[in-house]
């Protein structure tokens, strides 16, 4: 169980890293998605003390997806072309609804899901990547 956490724990910081990077990268090519992320009639302010939240998501995350990597890693294969069909599942069956549903149902523009679902495909593959090299056995 330590191993999981632990994991998980180094899988979510990679996790929060990677977002970041997503995020500028994408604002610095399309200023528009900052100005968006600063509308407070979509987004919670950065002063709102729930906003915390926002950085544990990340590590819980990555502690999950090494609970479930755990329990799948013979099924897709623990090496790294296994560790890259894992992230790619975890994508298709999580992110790809959320980011559908959140596009229905939010005011979102198009181009900040697509931000979305590149962060959450470069992450969950990283935390595959992750997963296969430190929780082989």
């Amino acid at each position: 169980m330590k191993k999981i956490v632990l994991s998980g724990l180094l899988a979510g910081l990679v996790i929060f890293i990677s977002s970041m990077l997503v995020s500028k990268i994408f604002g610095v090519l399309f200023p528009s998605v900052n100005a968006e992320y600063m509308n407070e009639a979509i987004f919670r302010p950065w002063s709102d003390p729930l906003m915390l939240l926002y950085f544990a998501h990340p590590f819980l995350v990555g502690i999950i997806l090494a609970w479930f990597w755990k329990k799948t890693k013979n099924i897709f294969g623990k090496d790294i072309n296994g560790a890259v069909n894992f992230g790619f599942a975890y994508w298709i069956l999580s992110s790809v609804p959320g980011m559908f549903i959140s596009y229905s149902s939010f005011q979102l523009s198009l181009l900040i899901i697509i931000s979305w679902l590149v962060s959450g495909l470069a992450s969950a593959i990283l935390a595959g990547i992750i997963f296969s090299k430190i929780l082989q056995d």
